[in-house]
Formats: structure tokens, C-alpha cells, sequence
């Protein structure tokens, strides 16, 4: 779920030329070329390189910082997209809306790399629409030397002791998400009273809270300006190499485990050089470049072999089963994100 890296992603894009940021709008029907639309730093961008090398394929390769933002991109029409990398709640909202066209497996032979758990996942039950690119957890960040108790709870957000030494996301679905967790419910809930408790819960927290942040967090954490926060899996593998003090621990009561998806478009024209590129990027050994380009998770069995030991038995990156048995997928709820939306506006504006 994108697991952004702003920083990194800004300057990945002002380093593209103007014909790259402005070529999804191209009419070009031509069958060499494939329009590719991705959150910021979340490709080896040699492996682009190397797909046009070996296919004479001109590929243009724009990025983007939100699932809502390529969302809306997608359904005004005015674009050409023919690959796009939505979260899994995306993915279902888009197949809802006739947003996205069925996948020819046919055409992607490598899917047989892809570990069987991944397969029919509640966002694209018939698995016809997506294909797993990346995936993990999000969890609590801290920092060794300022929490020295057992962290294996969401609990330890309500600790009075570090008031104004904690940071939340700054996502209403994530936040609401954990609060819903600590208290036994799914992280789906549609269930107005379930909701109201949440919110009710996170406005207890909110004086202990420093800030509400995305991706500014990880610096602030990685500085330790603060005891401990909220982060993504690969994220969090990242900020520990940048700082060896910090740790992450995915708590008792269970987490949001995440996937990213490669999709198409109705409005692509280029379906078979996306399908090409799909392919292309599950095959082992290039998915094994990407996973280790990355830092996060993948859902490719054959590359997993080629990885270091080192990575593959890292519990950030792939939990057990038994604490993945206790993690729930984002769906997508339809209109009753209305409900998440009032709770959190009334929690900001307290």
C-alpha cells in the first residue's frame, strides 16, 4: 500500500525529462510502447532499461504519490495509461467501477512464480484483474535505547510515560484501523458503535500524541526525536539500517498485511506490451533485482530462492504464519468510508 518514499520519489521525477511527465497523453497506438504509472521509487528503474532493451519497447514511466491520486487520474478518461500499481482496496474499488480489464494469462507465463497464498485474494477473488507486485505489514517503530519494555501490543500507544514521544499515521484508515484492532475488532468494520469506539479510544490518545505524519516520521524516527511510531514493513527494515537503535515489532492483536498490485486499464491501449511487462517483472531473477532495489516483500516464490538468507528469514520482512494468521487485507467499504471520515474528522478537529 504504497509504502511511499516522497523524498526519494520527488527527485526521482524532477530528474525525468518533460517528455516522460507528459507522455501518458500521447495518442500513439503503435505496439511499441507501454505507459506505465507507478508510486515514486518503487521500481529498479535499470530493469525499464532492460525491458526496452530486449523488447523495443519505448516505455514512458510516470510516478505518483497516493492510490486516490492515480485513482482519479484513471477514472477522468483523459489519460492513457496501460499499467498501474493500485493497494489492494484500490484494486477492488476499481474492478467495481469497470476501471480495470480482465488480465490475459495466457500472456504471462511467469505467473507460475508467484506463491500460491497470494492467489485469489479477497480485493480480486476470481484473479482475474491483478497480479501481487509487493507486500507487507505495518507496524511500531521504536527506539531501544528510550522503550525498554516488551513492545508486542498496540497497548503501548495509551502509555501515559511517553506523552509527546510517540507519532500516528496521518491516515484515517490506518490510525482507525490499529484503534480497531486494540479493541478485538477488524480493521473493516462497517459497524457504526465499533467505529464510535474507535474514534473514542484515539481521542484519548490524542494528548500523548506528538504529531499525526506520513513519510516524515521515518527522519524524525531515524533523528530520534521521538520514542516510537507508526511504519510500513519496508520502511521500517530501511530506517533500522539508518539506525541501528530502532526496532519493529508487529503487535499481538494483529496488523494490516498489504498488497500492491499490477493492474490494467480499460482505457489501455497497450495491453499486450503491459502484459509483456508484467511478465517481464515476475520473472525470478529480475523480481529478485527489484526485491532487493525495493526493500520490500515480494510474492514471487521463485525469486524468494534467489535471495540472501539474511533477508528471507528476516521477520520484519516475512513474518511466521502465525503472526501473518492474525493480519487482515484492507477492502474497499463503499460509501460507508463516510462513517471513517466523520470519526476522524472529529478526532483532528478536537
Amino acid at each position: 500500500m504504497a509504502k511511499l518514499k516522497t523524498v526519494i520519489s520527488l527527485i526521482a521525477v524532477g530528474l525525468m525529462s518533460a517528455s516522460l511527465l507528459t507522455g501518458c497523453n500521447k495518442s500513439d497506438n503503435s505496439t511499441g510502447s507501454l505507459y506505465v504509472y507507478n508510486v515514486g521509487d518503487y521500481i529498479d528503474e535499470e530493469l525499464i532499461t532492460k525491458f526496452e532493451e530486449e523488447t523495443g519497447i519505448d516505455v514512458t514511466y510516470e510516478t505518483y504519490d497516493t492510490n486516490e491520486m492515480m485513482y482519479q487520474k484513471v477514472k477522468s478518461g483523459s489519460t492513457n495509461y496501460d499499467l498501474v500499481f493500485p493497494s489492494d482496496y484500490m484494486v477492488e474499488k476499481m474492478k467495481s467501477e469497470g476501471l480495470l480489464q480482465k488480465i490475459d494469462f495466457k500472456n504471462i507465463p511467469n505467473i507460475k512464480n508467484i506463491d500460491e497464498d497470494f492467489f485469489n485474494p479477497v480485493y480480486d477473488e476470481t484473479n482475474e484483474y491483478s497480479v501481487p507486485y509487493m507486500w507487507g505489514t505495518f507496524g511500531i517503530v521504536y527506539n531501544k535505547t528510550m522503550v525498554k519494555e516488551k513492545v508486542d501490543s498496540w497497548d503501548i500507544l495509551w502509555d501515559e510515560k511517553y506523552k509527546s514521544n510517540l507519532m500516528m499515521f496521518d491516515s484515517v484508515r490506518d490510525t482507525m484501523g490499529i484503534a480497531l484492532k486494540k479493541l478485538g475488532y477488524s480493521m473493516n468494520s462497517t459497524n457504526q458503535k465499533e467505529i464510535d469506539e474507535a474514534k473514542e479510544l484515539l481521542m484519548k490518545q490524542k494528548d500523548l500524541v506528538l504529531a499525526y505524519v506520513n513519510d516524515e516520521g521515518k527522519d524524525r524516527l531515524i533523528g530520534e526525536e521521538v520514542a516510537m511510531g507508526i511504519n510500513y514493513s519496508g520502511d521500517a527494515i530501511t530506517m533500522m539500517e539508518e539506525n541501528p537503535n530502532l526496532a519493529y515489532a508487529i503487535p499481538k492483536e494483529g496488523t494490516n498485511k498489504w498488497v500492491d498490485a499490477m493492474c490494467i486499464p480499460t482505457t489501455a491501449k497497450h495491453k499486450k506490451e503491459a502484459e509483456m511487462f508484467i511478465n517481464f517483472l515476475l520473472d525470478a531473477e529480475n523480481a529478485k533485482v527489484n526485491a532487493e532495489y525495493i526493500g520490500y516483500s515480494i510474492p514471487n516464490k521463485a525469486a524468494l530462492e534467489l535471495l540472501d538468507e539474511e533477508i528471507v528469514n528476516d521477520p520484519v520482512a516475512y513474518p511466521s504464519e502465525e503472526v501473518l494468521k492474525k493480519t487482515e487485507t484492507f477492502i474497499d467499504i463503499g460509501s460507508e468510508i463516510k462513517k471513517y471520515d466523520k470519526a476522524w474528522i472529529e478526532l483532528k478537529s478536537k
